[in-house]
Order: C-alpha cells, then sequence, then structure tokens
C-alpha cells in the first residue's frame, strides 16, 4: 500500500523555502544560485525545477508570472512548517511530551548556559501572562 503524501517539506524542500523566506519571491535561476551559494554543493537547474514543482503540488509555493519568467514564493510561513515538524518530532519521538524534549537538549548538552536562561526567561514571562 503506498504512503500518503506528506504535506512536511523534505530537507530539500526546506532548502528551498529558507531561500525563499529569507530573499522572497525569485526565479528558478535565483533559487538554484542561492542553493549553491548556501550549501557549497552543485544543484541542476532541472532538478530545482522538478523540487519546486512537487512543492507546489503539495502547497508549500505560488507561482506568478514575473516579466521573464516564473516567480515562486514560499506559500507557508517559517512559524507554521516549523510548528508541524516540531509536532511531528514530539509526536513521534517523545511521545507527545514537550518536556522530555527540553529534557534531552538539556541532558544531550545541546542547550548551552545562555540558551537555558532564555528558556527560564520565557517560562518566567510567560507565567506572569507577558507573552
Amino acid at each position: 500500500m503506498a504512503r500518503p503524501k506528506s504535506r512536511q517539506p523534505t530537507d530539500g524542500e526546506l532548502e528551498i523555502l529558507r531561500v525563499l523566506w529569507e530573499i522572497g519571491p525569485a526565479e528558478l535561476g535565483r533559487v538554484r544560485t542561492e542553493l549553491l551559494e548556501r550549501s557549497g554543493r552543485e544543484v541542476a537547474l532541472t532538478t530545482v525545477a522538478t523540487m519546486l514543482k512537487v512543492m507546489l503540488d503539495k502547497g508549500l509555493v505560488s507561482r506568478s508570472k514575473g516579466e521573464r519568467s516564473w516567480l515562486w514564493s514560499a506559500k507557508v510561513s517559517r512559524r507554521n512548517t516549523s510548528r508541524g515538524m516540531i509536532r511531528k518530532v514530539l509526536s513521534n519521538i517523545f511521545e507527545g511530551s514537550a518536556s522530555k524534549l527540553v529534557m534531552h537538549l538539556i541532558e544531550d548538552g545541546t542547550l548551552t548556559p545562555a540558551e537555558q536562561q532564555e528558556i527560564r526567561d520565557l517560562l518566567e514571562k510567560h507565567a506572569r501572562g507577558e507573552e
């Protein structure tokens, strides 16, 4: 049985979304150039075009007619995308528990003391209703 299509971006699609979030609407060639500059690895123009078409079908990007060619734009926000990806990680790995995720980050040594303090400050601010 075929796996249902995921609306979550793959790693490669996420790279393209990061480009579009940072530079805004762009032509295919500009997206490819940005990917090359950021990753340092060669990526074919046809590969980027295929990925953008798949992303269009998934509802991750939109396109509009530019002066010379299509302008590609992120259709999903960075915030909503990260929210969905975090929910998936929480659900699949940490049994839906955000505290288990934070504990993992602390015990793993991933969080610096400054980041730990930032989390404490955010929790205190939230508890005071200052969101």
